[in-house]
């Protein structure tokens, strides 16, 4: 039997507030259209800070993996994060 690979996303969105929210997901289209239009699906909160816009994406090949790098980005200081999104957004 072949198993296919799954691959699951960290990201990372901009709140309307500014703020950043970390998650992760297998389909980032119907995850931020979650976020910005579903109240019973979209995170809590993301739910009074939107719209929100995707500004990060890492992709892995299993949910515990994605957890644990969610985790750690999580754990990255405002600054940190805006690094990190900066790092995949420069020349």
């Amino acid at each position: 039997m072949k198993r296919t690979l799954v691959e699951w996303n960290i990201y990372i969105v901009r709140c309307a507030d500014e703020t950043f929210y970390t998650g992760i997901c297998m389909d980032i289209d119907r995850r931020i259209d979650e976020h910005n239009h579903n109240d019973a699906l979209g995170a809590r909160y993301t739910r009074s800070r939107r719209p929100v816009a995707l500004m990060y994406i890492e992709n892995v090949s299993s949910r515990s993996e994605a957890a644990k790098r969610e985790r750690k980005i999580k754990a990255l200081t405002r600054q940190q994060k805006q690094a990190l999104i900066n790092s995949v957004c420069s020349p």
